[in-house]
């Protein structure tokens, strides 16, 4: 089974990459959704993030104020690496098993859309590695768009992988500082080339 891993920083399109692929006939594993609905839930996930940053992060669902939890780890680089390795822990034990049932169904291709590659596996569970970069202001523009003022946006930045540091894990790198059709284009493209490298057709590329 051919596993394609995509990663980038925030705001640099890894979502709408994972989209395309998705599109094209692909299951797509989303550790951001997968991060989601562990801290949705009560469960040992929540109960490690409770037990280290204590329960004013908790809100009356008895679930994960994330509001309160930015405000902290994009404050803190510390704080922010005792989230990401409870959350990256959990969620790489989680696609295992996703990955594991795929092999069993004889599944031929699957996506990983992880934002931290670096930590649990993700890059050794991938065949194949695409990252998502454009430029930083870029990202800051649509970090703005979704809400964030441009001093959140910086600070979000700042304390994650620089562009340089997931390039240099990259097999592929997809330049997003154009269009989205341009992107479009040359998703498809990259991924028809990879999949019939792999002997690997699908109806809808």
């Amino acid at each position: 089974m051919f596993v394609l891993g995509i990663t980038g920083g925030i705001g640099t399109g890894k979502t709408t990459v994972a989209s395309i692929v998705k599109a094209a006939g692909i299951p797509v594993l989303d550790a951001d959704k997968i991060s989601h609905d562990l801290t949705n839930n009560p469960g040992p996930t929540l109960d490690k993030i409770f037990e280290i940053f204590g329960e004013e992060i908790k809100n009356e669902a008895g679930t994960l104020d994330r509001t309160k939890m930015a405000d902290l780890v994009f404050k803190n680089k510390r704080s922010l690496d005792q989230l990401e390795n409870i959350l990256h822990e959990d969620v790489m034990n989680y696609i295992v098993a996703e990955l594991d049932e795929a092999r069993r169904k004889k599944m031929r291709v699957i996506a990983l859309d992880v934002p931290i590659p670096v930590k649990h596996g993700f890059l050794d569970r991938s065949d194949l590695v695409w990252v998502v970069s454009c430029s930083e202001e870029k990202r800051i523009q649509r970090l703005m768009r979704r809400g964030l003022s441009r001093e959140d946006a910086e600070r979000r930045l700042a304390v994650q992988m620089t562009d340089e540091e997931y390039q240099a894990i990259a097999d592929y790198v997809i330049d997003n500082n154009g269009s989205l059709e341009d992107l479009y284009q040359n998703v498809r493209c990259q991924l028809k080339t990879e999949l019939e490298a792999r002997g690997i057709k699908l109806p809808a590329l």
